[in-house]
């Protein structure tokens, strides 16, 4: 009979893809580690990895094996959460991902509210977590919460909720020429170089800088992709290139860089959080609750 700890230790090199990385992700010998993979393979009489000197990858079997053994692992975690609750009220874990830098106004009042109402709650926070990564995540119960950029199209069984509103705007190194007015047309920079997060779908701050671009009729040249937001702050600072964000990021750009707010028409950048229909967790609902409170969904622009 297959053991719940083979089933994590799978997971874990699923998601590592090194049986290195993942032994030291569960904190145990690479060892003992493949030799638990080997025990559940002989349970399943299937292999799960293709296993070569140099990489790691699923078999057709290991890819069939994953969402199942997420929903396994979810269950028992919600089944010993519940039993938990039942004696002492809300507690257990909620793993909550965001992006860093984006998130530094949306973040912190959700978990000074939840270490207030409920400390009970440990939080599992995850960094450097890209829109598709965030939706990934909830969407295969990696992940319970994770701040997003609101999908135009979310899919089943996902769930999004505005939670904040930004205009886009420039930010320049210091020394730009357009630096120091109070507004720019967009189309003033059409022949700057740009830095940006990756530009293929994953980051809602680099669909919001593609769309305005595009809107004012140009495409960005994107000389610098850098999948830190905060990261890309400092490449402009350091005078690689321009780039577009949200006016909330203008708090926290490092010195040598300036926001500087666009004419009009407005571009903005949805910012969401997003969770599992299917993820019927009390701590999560109760952060949900808490979330209603601290981040109410922001009025829409009328148009």
């Amino acid at each position: 009979m297959t053991d719940i700890r083979w089933l994590e230790a799978f997971v874990a090199v699923a998601e590592e893809l090194h049986f290195g990385r993942a032994a030291l992700r569960l904190r145990t010998a690479q060892s003992p580690l493949s030799q638990t993979i080997r025990k559940l393979e002989a349970d399943l009489g299937t292999s799960l990895f293709e296993r070569n000197t140099r990489s790691v990858a699923l078999t057709p079997s290991g890819s069939a094996l994953l969402p199942r053994a997420y929903r396994v692992l979810q269950e028992m975690r919600l089944a010993r959460e519940a039993a938990q609750t039942e004696v002492a009220g809300v507690r257990g874990r909620i793993r909550i991902g965001f992006s860093g830098a984006v998130n530094h106004l949306t973040l912190p009042p959700l978990t000074r509210a939840l270490r207030r109402l409920y400390p009970d709650i440990e939080l599992d926070l995850t960094s450097r977590v890209r829109t598709i990564d965030g939706l990934t995540g909830v969407a295969n119960g990696t992940l319970d919460l994770a701040f997003v950029g609101l999908p135009e199209f979310p899919v089943a069984p996902v769930i999004s909720r505005l939670i904040s509103r930004e205009e886009v705007g420039a930010v320049l190194p210091i020394d730009h020429p357009l630096a120091h007015e109070k507004s720019i047309s967009v189309q003033s920079l059409a022949g700057d170089d740009f830095v940006a997060p990756p530009v293929d779908g994953s980051s809602a701050m680099t669909e919001a800088l593609l769309a305005t671009c595009l809107d004012a009729g140009f495409q960005p040249r994107v000389v610098q992709v850098i999948p830190d937001p905060y990261m890309v702050l400092t490449f402009v600072a350091a005078g690689v290139g321009v780039t577009l964000a949200g006016r909330g990021i203008a708090q926290i750009i490092p010195s040598g860089a300036i926001y500087v707010p666009l004419d009009d028409p407005q571009h903005y950048l949805d910012n969401a959080i997003a969770w599992s229909s299917q993820n019927d967790s009390q701590v999560l609902a109760a952060v949900l609750a808490v979330a209603d409170d601290v981040l109410p969904e922001p009025a829409r622009p009328s148009i």
